[in-house]
């Protein structure tokens, strides 16, 4: 029997490296870009526990991780799903290291995603709330201080079972995030974390608070499509989709 190829899918690809405990950035992402994207998973391995040295450790796997991705694909972006895992290893290692087995224009994390939609939308006092204990946050917050973002106001649930968070209710992220709201003094609001379910009360919390709202696969998403030049389709998940995308 004779069969034809496939030549052109006329779809861009999206690279998603993620952990191997999160349990939520990949349906997050396919519910932002929809079927208009093509987007492969390969995840890197995780320890249960999250902190400092965990979060460092996965630099060591990344490179391997990435190779996982099909060999034939033509990645317009590849993104690296953990904002605390940025925090430590930092931007521009991830890329470096990410790109050892990848041939892509474009690496992002949501750090540097987070970044450039608070330029974006002019945002330099943030209220984070992040789901995991001091120590991981800290140097999230510092990462962040060094362009210029200060967070004023910060909340935690001091979790530092990876496997949790995933499973925190969203109400709880929801309540949380209005107490910090509450403080005043912010810009913008930042749910931190791409295991943590937020997509679903992003347009609530805006509306109640008058605050933009950022989470980290919300940001993520954004800047991966900025970058590879893919419009996504309309969606309710922050006053973010409704800027021009500047990258």
């Amino acid at each position: 029997m004779s069969y034809d190829f496939i030549t052109d899918t006329h779809l861009p690809a999206i690279g998603l490296i993620t952990l191997q405990a999160d349990e939520t950035i990949e349906q997050d992402m396919r519910r932002i870009f929809d079927w208009n994207t093509l987007i492969y998973v390969t995840r890197v391995p995780s320890a249960l526990q999250v902190s400092r040295d965990t979060l460092q450790e996965m630099a060591a796997t990344l490179p391997a991780a990435a190779s996982l991705f099909p060999a034939g694909v033509k990645f317009a972006a590849v993104g690296y799903g953990c904002t605390s895992g940025t925090a430590q290893i930092g931007a521009d290692k991830i890329a470096g290291l990410v790109r050892q087995a990848v041939d892509t224009p474009h690496v992002t994390e949501p750090l540097s995603a987070l970044i450039a939609a608070c330029r974006t939308l002019g945002v330099a006092r943030l209220g984070l709330l992040s789901p995991y204990v001091a120590s991981v946050s800290d140097r999230l917050v510092a990462a962040l201080a060094e362009s210029a973002i200060s967070c004023p106001a910060f909340g935690s649930f001091d979790e530092a079972e990876e496997a949790v968070v995933s499973h925190i209710a969203p109400a709880s992220t929801y309540a949380a995030a209005m107490d910090l709201a509450a403080t005043g003094g912010i810009d913008a609001l930042f749910l931190s974390c791409t295991n943590l379910r937020t997509l679903d009360i992003i347009a609530k919390l805006e509306a109640e608070t008058g605050l933009p709202v950022l989470s980290s696969n919300q940001v993520l998403g954004w800047d991966l499509a900025c970058r590879a030049g893919i419009t996504l389709p309309h969606n309710d998940f922050g006053q973010l989709f409704k800027m021009d995308q500047t990258c």
